[in-house]
């Protein structure tokens, strides 16, 4: 599947802001971003400078990203619970991040809890195990 450099970026800000919710940035978190951010064509010098300046970061824009397709929405809720859940938690701030992205591009948020609660007891830890759902989609194709 084509994806825009417009979602592109739009996916990497959310999982950023995403990252940011708990005030707490591990190095498990960093890896899942550079992988992530790798699969959309970023390179991973740029990305640790982002998250390096994340937290006085004024300029980035905190708007929930609106995608072009659900799809892509969909693989953000995925990646992004994913992402959020690599320290064994979820913090309240980021299940409702991903919950507010779901709302604005209309899915379901019970779709992101039903994926909540099989990452919650499937617990991969391990970024090099689990293929990211935006990969999946720049495989697919039509």
């Amino acid at each position: 599947m084509e994806i825009s450099a417009q979602d592109k970026g739009k996916y990497l800000r959310g999982l950023l802001i995403l990252i940011g919710k708990d005030h707490l940035i591990l190095e498990n978190e960093k890896n899942w971003f550079y992988k992530l951010s790798s699969i959309l064509g970023y390179d991973k010098a740029f990305c640790k400078t982002i998250l390096k300046e994340l937290p006085e970061n004024e300029f980035l824009i905190k708007d929930p990203p609106k995608f072009s397709n659900k799809e892509i929405a969909k693989a953000f809720i995925i990646d992004g619970i994913h992402l959020a859940f690599t320290d064994n938690k979820m913090h309240p701030n980021e299940l409702e991040w991903i919950n507010i992205i779901a709302e604005i591009n209309g899915i379901d948020i019970l779709y992101g809890m039903n994926e909540y609660e099989k990452f919650r007891k499937e617990k991969f830890t391990d970024e090099n195990l689990y293929e990211f759902e935006i990969e999946k989609l720049l495989n697919k194709s039509y």
